[in-house]
Formats: C-alpha cells, structure tokens, sequence
C-alpha cells in the first residue's frame, strides 16, 4: 500500500485547523476543476484533492490517517498491526486496499459491527463553481461532475436568481447513498463570480466607476449607463461631486431588492480648441468658485 501525504496534497501543515482545510480545498477545487481548468492533468489533480479534504475534513479518520505516521509520498506502508484486529472481521480485509479505501473501511468491521445495521446518512460533499454575474441575477442551469466513491457522475445543477460571491448553495440528497433507510448525503456548492469588465460586486449590489464631463457634472445631465439587462438611463443632478455615489434601484444581483452604485469620476479634457479654451478662460475669469476653500467649522457647543 501506497502512502499519500494528504496535508501535502491540500496545501496545509499538519496541525491546520478545520477553516484551513475548507479554505485550501475550495481555492484547489476551483482551480483544478474539469469545467474551469484547461490543464491536462486537472481532472487527476482534482481528484486527489477531493479525496485528501474527505479524509481531513472527518475528524475520526483523519485521526485516525494521523496514526499511520508519516512516512515519504508514494512510500509503501502498511497499516498498524492492531488495525486488522479491531477493524476487520478476518484479518485480511484491508491487502486489497488502496489508503483512501482503507480509511474509508473504518468502522466497518468488528469494532463497528454494533451500528452496521444502524441507519447512516449518506456522505456530503462540496464542489465549487464559477458563474458570470448574469447568470448570478437570473439564475441559471449546468452539468456538475462530481468524482466521488462510486466513479464520476454529472448532475443537472440549477442555481437559483440572485446568488453571491462565497454562498453556499446545498444540493439536498445529491451527495452519497444513505444505508439502512437513512437518507442521500446532501452536495454543498460554493459560488464564485468571475470577474466581469465593468462592473465589481459587493454582497448582492454592483458597483461601477462613471466618467462626467465638468459641464456634465456642473449642470446636471442624462447619460446612458449598462446594467447586467441592457442599458438604462441615468439622472445626473446639477452639482454633482466627484466621488460621489449615485443609485440605481433594484437592478443589482438581486432583481428589486439590490442596486447598482454609479462611482462618479470627472474628467478634464487634456487637449482644447481655441473655442474651448477661450471658454474656459471667460469661465474662470466670471467664476467665484474656489474648490480649495475649505468651509468654516462650527464652533463646539
């Protein structure tokens, strides 16, 4: 039997609590997952990593892992002489093995023998996917492979209007078969929005930088801006700062319920016509405005 150094496979030293173990398999599973990497060995890598986080992710097998030691990747081993007396029924039970099956058959033998015929809830476990920020605010339909015990299986995965970065979605009953009537082990599905040109996410509202032109900004204007449903327009009040935030209703990730953000930017231009210029001129020489007049303060009561 082959040792494999899960903590090593995962990214995480040995003592890594839980949240580390999440953490590092989430950023490996969205990286080497068939539907999002082109790599030639990502379906392999995928793998691997999905069957490392199912080993540390428990905390009796991963105890249990812990025992063997550890011994080089790739080293032959084999398991602990008392393994074969409390885990299996005639001693021999675990040659044929590979280690995943091994810690997997944990349970199974004598010392379990009591609860074999005990209802057992079917094994969880978590996928990541990236979807664009149309889908994420009307939902969409694709194909999940999952590599689990019993091989590859693809899955018809319906994410639902009006999800965001980091949610969780659970897949109830798409996880493991249950034993003894016990119910399907549930999927949990991480979100993760790729990036998009125009517009950053923020929870459930979209934020997004709008460039005005001084007069735009002065006097106040109607311009055309995007939204993730086409293009709408936009009321510019008169007087309008740069830096200064301006909403748009209902039109965020979540359709009614989340907004979008206008982060306003004026822009000067960097070349005039004589016509320009001579504007510009009468307009400061006309002007009082001094935008580095700084407003008195009250006076603290």
């Amino acid at each position: 039997m082959k040792y494999k150094d899960y903590y090593e496979t995962l990214g995480v030293s040995r003592d890594a609590d839980l949240d580390q173990i999440k953490k590092a398999y989430r950023k490996l599973a969205r990286t080497y997952h068939p539907d999002m990497s082109k790599a030639p060995d990502a379906e392999g890598r995928f793998k691997e990593v999905a069957e490392a986080y199912a080993t540390l992710k428990d905390t009796a097998k991963r105890a249990a892992y812990d025992e063997l030691g550890h011994p080089p990747a790739g080293a032959e081993f084999a398991p602990p002489p008392q393994w074969r007396q409390d885990f299996s029924a005639d001693g021999s039970a675990f040659d044929d093995l590979d280690l995943a099956d091994l810690l997997a058959s944990l349970g199974r033998g004598q010392r379990g023998a009591a609860s074999a015929s005990m209802p057992r809830k079917g094994r969880d476990y978590e996928s990541a996917v990236t979807i664009t920020l149309t889908d994420a605010r009307r939902g969409s339909t694709m194909n999940l492979t999952l590599a689990d015990a019993a091989g590859e299986r693809t899955l018809e995965v319906t994410i639902p209007p009006g999800v965001r970065q980091d949610q969780k979605l659970r897949l109830r009953g798409k996880g493991g078969k249950g034993h003894n009537g016990a119910p399907d082990g549930d999927i949990y599905l991480h979100i993760a929005l790729a990036p998009h040109a125009v517009f950053r996410p923020d929870g459930l509202d979209l934020y997004f930088d709008l460039a005005l032109a001084p007069w735009e900004a002065a006097l106040g204007a109607e311009v055309e801006v995007p939204t993730l449903a086409g293009p709408v327009l936009l009321t510019v009040p008169a007087g309008t700062r740069s830096g200064q935030k301006l909403r748009l209703r209902g039109r965020g990730l979540a359709e009614g319920s989340s907004d979008i953000y206008a982060i306003i930017h004026i822009e000067v231009p960097t070349t005039l016509t004589d016509p320009e210029r001579a504007l510009y001129l009468e307009l400061a020489r006309i002007s009082h405005f001094n935008p580095r007049k700084v407003a008195p303060k009250e006076n603290p009561r």
